[in-house]
């Protein structure tokens, strides 16, 4: 199923997103996670990308197993620098091969040790986002930035690069993780009045860790309220004191953000599956 058709159901869709480990001892270990959380009936999970690709055919085997063996609609991102035209047209028949109908398309990194200038035949998403809709019938989504992108410091010239990625091809968008819902009510409203009526599914990750809250937040530019960060630091040194707080704030959020017509919730789970499932359960009783 098309996930932009799930995300425009009057019931909210709820999804998780994972990423590849490195050792198959992980990967037995991460397919019990989504088979726990399985059990929430999300409408999909999603499978990141590796920087350059280095994950990229264990995203489209995760992938596979998670539609085809689990019975979750799966959707594996895919990352466009550091790749050839050939690398991406092959990846994208692997997965139109194993039934994975949609991807989410990213720019993403090249590979650290490789120089990008001259090896990536795609610059930025909006390219990707064309490439995969002139030859491909997949259900494409993209990435959004309630707080903007670190890159560019200009907003206007963000949203407009954003609407434009639209334009190319994309079916749905999800954001970047925050903490703060106005963001996202404000982000969601510009983006309308620019004639934008894709879905806008917001990204929220609970909380467990204070130190990795910061790492995160300062790499990606989201914001973290000053009434959260407070609390967190408080019981820093207490790990299910924080893990608490963590999902007493999730909660909240999706809560308002539900109630407000968002379209569901993404949830950026780490790979871990105990805070994700008490909101869930929250949320929807199950």
């Amino acid at each position: 199923m098309r996930v932009s058709d799930l995300l425009r159901r009057p019931e909210p869709t709820f999804s998780f997103e994972f990423f590849p480990p490195k050792t198959d001892v992980g990967l037995a270990r991460l397919y019990g996670t989504i088979e726990h959380l399985a059990e929430l009936g999300p409408g999909f999970v999603s499978v990141t990308y590796g920087a350059g690709g280095s994950t990229r055919h264990r995203t489209v085997e995760i992938a596979s197993h998670i539609k085809n063996t689990i019975g979750i609609e799966a959707v594996a991102h895919l990352t466009c620098r550091g790749h050839t035209r050939e690398e991406i047209g092959s990846t994208l028949d692997s997965l139109a091969s194993n039934q994975v109908d949609n991807v989410l398309a990213l720019r993403g990194d090249p590979p650290k040790d490789v120089p990008d200038e001259g090896f990536s035949d795609f610059r930025y998403a909006d390219e990707l986002v064309s490439y995969i809709r002139d030859g491909q019938s997949m259900c494409i989504g993209a990435a959004c930035y309630p707080e903007g992108h670190t890159e560019n410091p200009d907003p206007e010239d963000d949203l407009r690069r954003l609407v434009q990625k639209v334009h190319a091809g994309c079916d749905f968008l999800i954001t970047q993780l925050f903490f703060d819902n106005e963001k996202y009510f404000r982000f969601v409203e510009r983006l309308r009045r620019q004639r934008i009526d894709v879905p806008i599914l917001p990204g929220i990750m609970p909380v467990t860790n204070v130190a990795q809250l910061k790492r995160f937040t300062t790499m990606c530019g989201a914001s973290v309220p000053s009434a959260l960060m407070e609390r967190l630091e408080k019981y820093s040194d207490d790990e299910q004191a924080v893990l608490a707080l963590g999902i007493e704030w999730a909660i909240g959020q999706c809560r308002e953000l539900l109630a407000k017509g968002a379209p569901g919730i993404h949830f950026y789970t780490l790979n871990r599956s105990l805070s994700t499932r008490v909101v869930c359960v929250s949320l929807t009783g199950r």
